[in-house]
């Protein structure tokens, strides 16, 4: 393992230590440049048709977006979801009929969200206390060949990415915070085509146990 990261027991791979990274209004602003604007919202009606077909219902009343970035993904949901709420440390708004949290903890909701989010919380132990039904989560997909395959690697973002899975990793780690794995794909590779041979992104959706 190199230097400043290593792999705990239930194979998930963590930065040790980190900078403080800054999450400003044009962090989120910079997925509305041309380079990102027409996949991001494409890539959100992926997302939400993906939830639908995975937890096979077509009514979801609620839904939090962890870290919304440019609120694509909440633009979309709430044109079906009646109650969509927004939680992101940027002081980016969320769309209009959605409203923006200060916790992600006060509201009960049937299925909570973290596109591209869980890997930069310094600490995830959180989602053990989390009040839902469901989550899905989308993270770049560490497949670890190798020390030098790990250092090269586009998503390894030194004090960004934090935390780095596999499908045997996040398995164990929801497992651990008490949601049981209900479906798993690479279906956003369809969009954010991969550079090699190998999957990019792994996404995942597990319920409460």
């Amino acid at each position: 393992m190199i230097d400043n990261y290593e792999q705990l027991s239930d194979g998930t791979i963590k930065q040790i230590h980190r900078k403080p990274f800054n999450y400003d209004y044009a962090y989120s602003d910079h997925y509305n440049t041309l380079e990102y604007a027409k996949n991001s919202l494409h890539l959100s009606y992926l997302r939400y048709a993906y939830i639908i077909g995975a937890i096979q219902k077509t009514k979801i009343n609620s839904i939090l977006d962890v870290g919304y970035g440019n609120g694509d993904f909440l633009k979309i949901a709430s044109n079906q979801i009646e109650y969509c709420y927004g939680y992101d440390i940027s002081d980016y708004p969320t769309p209009e009929n959605c409203t923006k949290v200060d916790s992600i903890f006060t509201k009960q909701v049937d299925i909570i969200t973290f596109f591209d989010s869980l890997e930069h919380f310094e600490d995830i132990s959180f989602v053990k206390n989390l009040q839902c039904n469901y989550i899905c989560v989308s993270v770049p997909e560490c497949h670890y060949f190798s020390d030098e395959w790990f250092e090269n690697w586009k998503h390894r973002r030194p004090d960004e990415h934090l935390w780095h899975f596999n499908l045997t990793s996040i398995t164990n780690f929801f497992d651990e915070m008490g949601f049981d794995l209900l479906n798993y794909s690479n279906i956003e590779d369809i969009i954010r085509k991969p550079t090699s041979l190998y999957p990019n992104i792994l996404t995942v959706i597990a319920e409460k146990n």
